[in-house]
């Protein structure tokens, strides 16, 4: 059998990303509520300063005859500074079915995994939004929660106020939603309902004296260990959302400022089978910390894989010839 090889071009011209939102949030239940098989990342730090490379896998969701294994590496300073491969395999054979590019999949992905829990968690009318890193992934999410609620006001900070200006410009013109750009966290989380953070920090920035009562803040950076940007004191005095408990603690948002698993409420899968696990009043402060996870790649390689071979998109190479 030959091997489906997939440029990003190629990925980007067969993934719609609403496409992948119903199969996406059915995973998230069948992962907390089934799951056997633990999902893994292993990682290691490159020459370079800040670099480092990552290994997740197995990708595994019960209602697709396949897995995925991704090879990812981080370059903060490059652009895109997260770039890599799936490799997507028959389950039963362990045939490599397909080897594509990861970045738009990664992104894609994660931009909606991260406005479900959002949107979820969120109070029913927050509208306005503060994104805290003005980077692909920041983009992404504020697209993405614009599927599922409508946005009215947007606060964008970055360290790098060309940047936030740069963010700015380009989504104003695209969602057509008044943004404001900030000089500091504490004045972009001020007027918030829901704070989005997607960073490379090592230390907490938001505090609960930047916050007001009610609102809802889904943090992203915090993918390995010694990466945090919501301090524990905030936390404690949230009710903390997960995709992956042991993870959380390991590498996530939990571990990065000392906590444990009693800080976990609970898995975004658990909170989408059953609300009532979800956000009870609305002066209650919400977090929902994303690692992120292998079955998200399955979900959406597998997705790309079925729509190129109807379409005929790549090229096949023989690897066993």
């Amino acid at each position: 059998m030959k091997t489906l090889l997939l440029t990003r071009t190629e990925i980007q011209n067969l993934l719609e990303p609403l496409e992948l939102y119903p199969d996406l949030k059915k995973a998230f239940v069948s992962y907390s509520l089934n799951r056997r098989i633990p999902a893994q990342r292993a990682r290691s730090i490159l020459p370079q300063d800040n670099t480092s490379v990552m290994l997740l896998f197995p990708g595994l969701i019960s209602n697709i005859p396949a897995y995925t294994v991704k090879d990812h590496a981080k370059f903060p300073t490059q652009s895109p500074s997260i770039k890599g491969v799936i490799n997507l395999h028959d389950l039963e054979t362990g045939h490599l079915l397909a080897i594509m590019d990861s970045t738009y999949i990664t992104a894609i992905r994660t931009g909606l995994s991260g406005a479900i829990g959002t949107h979820i968690l969120a109070r029913r009318d927050a509208d306005h939004v503060a994104i805290i890193g003005a980077g692909v992934q920041g983009t992404l999410q504020l697209r993405s929660l614009t599927y599922f609620r409508e946005i009215t006001r947007v606060f964008v900070y970055d360290t790098s106020f060309e940047k936030a200006c740069f963010f700015a410009e380009n989504i104003t013109e695209e969602l057509k939603i008044p943004i404001t750009v900030c000089n500091s966290v504490e004045e972009a989380t001020n007027e918030a309902d829901i704070i989005i953070t997607a960073t490379w920090a090592r230390e907490a920035f938001v505090f609960s004296s930047m916050v007001k009562k009610g609102v809802h803040i889904t943090t992203l950076g915090p993918d390995e260990p010694g990466k945090c940007e919501v301090s524990a004191e905030l936390i404690e005095k949230s009710m903390f959302i997960c995709d992956d408990k042991d993870l959380a603690v390991q590498m996530g948002a939990i571990g990065g400022v000392g906590l444990t698993e009693v800080n976990i409420h609970a898995e975004i899968g658990e909170v989408i089978n059953d609300q009532s696990l979800g956000r009870t009043n609305d002066d209650q402060i919400t977090v929902y910390g994303c690692v992120g996870l292998a079955f998200q790649d399955l979900v959406g390689a597998w997705h790309v894989y079925q729509k190129a071979k109807e379409l005929k998109q790549g090229r096949y190479i023989d690897f066993l010839g």
